[in-house]
């Protein structure tokens, strides 16, 4: 198989198969409830080349117990899209959130390479305990013991001394696994020691503590995730596996359990006991070694952590037969390829063609075939001839078969460059600030499509080699497997060590976006997810005995956004509306009003996939004690809302008791406890879009999977598959009609988690109950001509919905000073000084101008611009100028 074929048959899967990435900038690395989320979309393909694709993305917030939160839905122009996320509660808590983007394309691949960021979420208001908690744990011969130091302040520094601290392990079906009793020390310590022999599970329950204050209690909640699970070291050879004969270099990487690297040393020994290698880790956990492997030989690595604890890990078996590669990418001019075969694979290979393809994306940048006259060679790969990124660099045998692989990054300076000019260094509070861009592209001017943020660094202080940038994203983590650490650790300033670094990453991360084996034998991925161009609605017309209508005439509306359209169906009876836009949260109506006999009809409508809780790759970024990481913020938060809220006269009086709606109500739910094990006020359900996706986050004691909700305990065991009773008013409906419920229209939610003496769950099979409220509405008597209108409407079969439309974005406040100390200087504590989308430079120039004014607070202001231009080219710069 030759080169060309393998090149040509890969070309023809990208150009079938075209990859979207998303990447989101936000206005900040951290928030606290209350805050706004500000953010903006890229869609690329290619080589980051603006997507044409797709014309709708999705943005999901899950918490930090995978239970999805909210879902926005945002339409794409000029592949970009922004919107804000309001985290008000009680939606909303402290917590570690995962954000993921993805567009429905996006959703025929891996789902790892969903765009995926952990933002904390803090709250300082209203927050009489401050915790900070060390947690460790040991799991040896099925026993787990976790030792917990709780450390409990008030929130200005005084610790919590002589406070009684009650304590148990939840697990995620509500088992409780162990408890106590403790009392906090002298330094507001509470020392927690827990032993059990109920290990599974264990990773994902929950330390729960109860604070005596007294006249309350303050309750807190701490992960066990990762708590007791060992560190692991993986091996890695050059190019995929160790060969007898060949010197190989082999790559380390180190981690403890929260999947963050770990530096360590150690020895390579062989099964004679030698020592053939001493190793130890360079960046993050990450080291490499050369080893060449004997015949009859094995080898392991014994690794040392820094605790002074040893295990010894087995280095891959060496094979006899086949080939390797030594990459060296040192050079700022070329990539060096050497390759080395060994005598078997020489000699049964002999004159044959060796290919090598390398790839950029869904680009094939270098092609070779070469026949195999040597046991080893090398050749060179101008740099000049790749783009900035991951290369793979794959060899072939000559009946196709990859050999080896190796992937490598390559830094060139051909980004767009982004230039800010302010006319001072030094700025006044209040006082306006106006910052020239300029955007080029080989020192040609560019017409950049970029977003902005000014941010008090004082207030928000964050490790900058942390941060999720355009050029990390898109470069680097969007083509990769798994969790990268400190991924702007390579970009920040890169040097010969940070490439160095780089360079060992690539020996550690797998790069498996796409599989040569699969494409030379046409095995062609199935393509379930279409790109979308516009909201979309479909469904089915049927006849009352489930029939199909053909050419039937279906109606959409939504009477408040004057829009009407209507369609035929096809041959089965199907409809479709597409290329809509409208907003969510709206009333619609579908009817087939004009088809023959339409009172006896029916409309099924298809419901959106759903998508699952997906693996958050950045996981690892999860803060632990978010009360003291985000000390700063969250005490400026605090301020804000202090300065924010005045407090009214407040006057109580005796009022008449007034019953709210209650399963008591209801014939068909008597016999259930009269108190529910939960109950969810309607007005906690305000900030969702519809009752479907609040109850999907908010129920205690539930889990939601693949369209039904069950009774956790015994669900996530698997020793359940039973879903619970649904009740809306009394009547029995399913999980999905739910998301037709507005949630301004509801009183309550009860949750039951057993029947009681009803006997609902018996008559029904069903496990557990969800009993939803809507509120009392006083109906006038209606009047004759009001029942004809009725009785008419009903004549036509339709159904009323609320379909998911676009969450449309809200518009960043920007204050205006005109007037030198026309309000108190110290009230504007804004930590997101300016926020702006959509900063577009001109096409001739590349220049682009925006204006805002300061705060109040004096220090660092960070500017940070990035984005893209219509030939795919990406930048990203930082300014910053003080506030004095």
């Amino acid at each position: 198989i030759s080169v060309k074929t393998i090149v040509a048959k890969t070309e023809k899967f990208n150009l079938e198969h075209p990859v979207e990435k998303v990447y989101l900038q936000f206005d900040k690395p951290y928030y606290a409830v209350g805050d706004t989320v500000w953010f903006k979309v890229y869609i690329t393909m290619d080589v980051h080349i603006p997507s044409n694709i797709s014309k709708v993305v999705y943005v999901d917030i899950l918490n930090s117990k995978d239970s999805i939160v909210q879902k926005l839905k945002l339409p794409v122009l000029g592949s970009t899209a922004f919107g804000d996320i309001l985290l008000n509660k009680p939606l909303y808590k402290q917590d570690n959130y995962h954000i993921r983007a993805y567009t429905n394309w996006m959703r025929n691949s891996d789902a790892a390479y969903f765009f995926n960021k952990t933002i904390p979420v803090g709250n300082g208001v209203d927050k009489d305990v401050i915790t900070n908690a060390t947690i460790t744990g040991l799991v040896k011969s099925g026993n787990a013991k976790i030792d917990a130091i709780i450390h409990y302040n008030t929130p200005d520094g005084r610790a919590y001394s002589g406070r009684k601290v009650s304590w148990k392990i939840q697990s995620t079906d509500d088992e409780t696994l162990g408890k106590g009793k403790e009392t906090t020390d002298a330094l507001g310590n509470a020392n927690i020691t827990f032993t059990t022999k109920k290990t599974d599970g264990l990773n994902t329950a929950m330390l729960v503590t109860s604070l005596d204050l007294d006249n309350k209690s303050s309750n807190n909640s701490f992960s066990l995730k990762h708590v007791g699970a060992p560190m692991d070291v993986q091996i890695f050879p050059e190019g995929g596996d160790l060969i007898n004969g060949i010197k190989n270099r082999v790559a380390f990487k180190a981690i403890k359990p929260n999947g963050l690297g770990i530096d360590v040393k150690g020895t390579i020994t062989d099964n004679t006991g030698a020592v053939v290698a001493t190793i130890a880790s360079q960046h993050l956990g990450m080291g490499v070694f050369e080893l060449q492997p004997e015949n009859g030989k094995t080898y392991k690595a014994s690794i040392t952590f820094p605790d002074g604890t040893q295990n010894n890990y087995n280095l891959p078996a060496a094979k006899n037969n086949g080939m390797t590669i030594n990459v060296s990418n040192a050079d700022p001019e070329k990539v060096i390829i050497t390759y080395y075969a060994s005598d078997e694979f020489f000699q049964a290979n002999r004159n044959k063609t060796i290919g090598t393809v390398g790839q950029v994306g869904q680009i094939i940048c270098y092609g070779t075939q070469i026949p195999l006259v040597t046991k080893a060679w090398s050749r060179s790969v101008l740099k000049s001839s790749l783009t900035s990124g991951i290369v793979k660099f794959t060899i072939f045998a000559p009946n196709g078969d990859a050999l080896a692989e190796r992937s490598v990054f390559v830094q060139r300076d051909d980004q767009l460059k982004i230039d800010l000019k302010t006319e001072k260094t030094s700025y006044a509070p209040r006082q306006k600030v106006t910052v020239n861009v300029s955007a080029k592209k080989a020192a040609a001017p560019s017409e950049a499509n970029l977003s902005v943020t000014v941010i008090d660094e004082t207030k928000v202080p964050y490790d900058e080699n942390s941060e999720t940038t355009i050029l990390t994203s898109l470069l680097l983590t969007s083509d990769l497997k798994g969790y990268v650490e400190k991924p702007n650790y390579y970009f920040n300033n890169p040097n010969d060590k940070t490439k160095a670094d780089l360079d060992v990453l690539m020996l550690t991360q797998g790069y498996t976006r796409f599989l040569y084996k699969d494409i030379l034998a046409n095995r062609i991925p199935a393509v379930k997810f279409k790109p979308e161009d516009g909201i979309t609605i479909s469904g089915t017309l049927r006849t009352a005995l489930a029939m199909p209508i053909s050419k039937g005439i279906v109606n959409f509306s939504i009477k408040d956004k004057y829009v009407f359209l209507h369609t035929v169906t096809n041959p089965v009876g199907e409809f479709r509306f597409s290329k809509m836009f409208f907003p969510d949260s709206v009333s619609a109506v579908l009817d087939a009003k004009g088809s023959i006999n339409s009172n006896n009809l029916m409309i099924m409508i298809d419901s959106d996939p759903y998508l699952p809780p997906t693996i958050n790759n950045t996981a690892p970024d999860e803060i632990a004690n978010i009360d003291t990481a985000l000390v700063a913020y969250l005490k400026n938060n605090k301020q804000q809302t202090i300065n924010s809220h005045v407090l009214k006269e407040v006057v109580i009086k005796d009022k008449v008791f007034e019953k709210k709606p209650s399963h008591d109500d209801y014939p068909s739910l008597m016999g259930l406890s009269s108190i529910p094990d939960q109950q969810i006020a309607g007005t906690s359900l305000i900030a969702c879009t519809n009752v479907f996706e609040c109850l999907r986050a908010m129920t205690a004691g539930l889990v939601y999977d693949d369209g039904q909700m069950y009774v956790r305990r015994g669900h996530t065991t698997g020793d359940s598959s039973t879903p619970v009773a649904i009740y809306y008013n009394g009547l029995p409906v399913d999980f999905n009609f739910l998301s037709s419920i507005d949630p301004k229209d509801v009183e309550s939610v009860e949750i039951f988690l057993s029947d009681g003496v009803s006997g609902v769950n018996r008559n029904t099979g069903t496990k557990g109950i969800i009993v939803v409220n809507a509120k009392k509405v006083n109906k006038p008597k209606m009047t004759q001509d009001q029942i004809k209108a009725l009785l008419a409407s009903m004549a036509n079969s339709s159904t009323s919905f609320s379909p998911k439309g676009y969450t449309m974005p809200r518009a960043f406040y920007n204050p205006k000073y005109t007037v030198a100390g026309n309000s108190p200087i110290g009230g504007d504590l804004r930590s997101t000084v300016y926020w702006s989308p959509r900063v577009i430079t001109d096409k001739a120039t590349g220049n682009a101008t925006f204006e805002y004014f300061n705060a109040d607070a004096k220090g660092s202001y960070r500017v940070i611009i990035e984005g893209i231009d219509a030939d795919g080219n990406i930048g990203r710069t930082v300014y910053r100028y003080k506030v004095q």
